[in-house]
């Protein structure tokens, strides 16, 4: 009703205006104007349609931010699920390598165990072969009235080739063996104990330290080595480290933590002088 009147007020308006400026003789208006009619059932379609309308926009608005909120939910959902994943496969694959370490470390381990097993039957062998070889070597018990100790032979060059052969093959089986220091076997040693061991194997008792043994035998010059003499480092009497030479340059030595019982070349860590008790 307020539009019906105002358009109705404006349109007057104008026409009393016109009226007003034209010539004072102008015929008097007998023309009537239709006025738009709004019903209060118009009006109220309109309102209706505006709300719905407004309604509408309202309603899309509103899917729309869920739609929108749904798809922010999904790729964090998808995210989460490619991290989860991404961690499943790092454990797996922790896991595996953690297996695979395992399985090297137990093989490792066996055949450390098989190859001190192998030492083990190897220095038996030698023990009692050293053993065998000393008895058959040893002079006999003279009977009473016989002949005297000095008409008993000497030990012949063969012996004690086999007897170096005996210490050298000792001294091999124990390559690998770690360096401890104050062991005295059978699977690790220091310097002097190694070389003690390898010569008890054909009855020669050498000092236990490397001092001592430095000047056990006969002083030999080491321009002039033969296989089988005790190596020493440091001055006679006052050494720090003992070894054996084993043949072409080469000496055989419980040498340090970190190498343990090896074979190396007297050129790289030349003796200071040797000893020769066989």
């Amino acid at each position: 009703m307020a539009i019906r009147a105002g358009v109705a007020g404006s349109v007057l308006s104008t026409i009393a205006v016109a009226g007003a400026a034209g010539p004072a003789n102008a015929e008097p208006v007998t023309e009537t104007i239709e006025m738009p009619a709004f019903t209060p059932a118009g009006l109220s379609d309109a309102v209706a349609a505006s709300a719905q309308t407004q309604q509408q926009a309202a309603f899309d608005l509103e899917f729309q931010a869920q739609e929108d909120a749904a798809a922010k939910k999904a790729a964090k959902a998808a995210k989460t699920a490619k991290a989860e994943a991404v961690r499943k496969a790092e454990a797996e694959k922790a896991e595996k390598k953690a297996a695979e370490e395992r399985a090297e470390k137990q093989e490792r381990e066996a055949a450390a165990e098989r190859e001190r097993a192998s030492r083990t039957a190897e220095r038996t062998t030698l023990t009692t072969t050293a053993t065998s070889a000393s008895t058959a070597g040893a002079p006999s018990t003279a009977p009473s009235g016989g002949t005297s100790s000095a008409n008993t032979p000497a030990p012949s060059s063969s012996n004690a080739s086999g007897s170096v052969a005996t210490v050298i093959a000792f001294l091999k089986a124990q390559v690998g063996d770690a360096y401890v220091m104050g062991a005295t076997g059978p699977n690790s040693w220091d310097c002097s104990s190694l070389v003690q061991a390898a010569f008890r194997q054909v009855n020669i008792d050498l000092p236990r330290v490397s001092q001592d043994q430095s000047t056990a035998g006969t002083q030999v010059g080491t321009s002039n080595l033969q296989v089988g003499d005790i190596l020493y480092w440091g001055a006679a009497g006052s050494a720090y480290h003992t070894g054996v030479y084993i043949g072409n340059g080469q000496y055989l030595d419980a040498a340090n933590p970190a190498k343990g019982v090896v074979i190396q070349d007297l050129s790289g860590y030349p003796a200071t002088g040797a000893v020769r008790v066989l």
